[in-house]
């Protein structure tokens, strides 16, 4: 029973386990280039204005006015992102109220293998204050591996460049702590 258990787990969460993957067979590896993909441009003009976005034109990761941007990979069908979300919630509110992080850090989310509808039903439903970028087709979760979700990539943009510094699997149980340890990793 624990191993269908553990099957169904892994098809509702995407992908396949990345423990003990080789630097150079993970495209998440840290001290690696983020894999080159665009997302849309938000349709609400908050989250454009959040991500420093001067245009409504696609955009890659290394557009975004920040030192540092954080991805999480999730799912509107994976019972571990909708348990965590309201402390990857609590995690961005941490965030916006620290005026020494609010514009050097930001927070997206990219819902492997979600539609538009989807990922709109996943942010009312939870929640979510910040922005979500459908990927319907997988193309972005292709490049990054295939990752289960939820899986946490930070980014430190330079020089038009977005080095990945925190590749984990698994969201935060505390949002202080997940805060403290991210922010250390990307040197804040």
């Amino acid at each position: 029973m624990e191993s269908v258990c553990s099957l169904l787990r892994d098809i509702l969460c995407l992908g396949l386990p990345t423990t003990g993957v080789q630097a150079a067979d993970n495209p998440n590896a840290v001290g690696y280039q983020l894999p080159d993909f665009t997302l849309p441009a938000p349709e609400d003009a908050a989250h454009q204005a959040y991500l420093g976005l001067a245009s409504p034109d696609p955009f890659k990761i290394s557009q975004i006015k920040a030192q540092v941007v954080i991805i999480e990979i999730f799912s509107m069908y994976c019972p571990h992102c909708q348990r965590e979300a309201p402390t990857v919630n609590a995690f961005f509110q941490k965030i916006e109220a620290n005026p020494k992080f609010k514009d050097t850090v930001k927070l997206i989310g990219i819902g492997a293998g979600n539609s538009p509808f989807e990922i709109n039903f996943f942010k009312k439903k939870y929640a979510v204050p910040f922005p979500l970028f459908p990927d319907a087709d997988f193309t972005i979760h292709q490049k990054i591996g295939e990752v289960r979700t939820p899986y946490f990539i930070g980014v430190k943009i330079e020089n038009g460049s977005a080095t990945i510094y925190y590749s984990q699997l698994g969201g935060p149980e505390d949002s202080r702590q997940f805060l403290e340890k991210l922010l250390s990793k990307a040197g804040l």
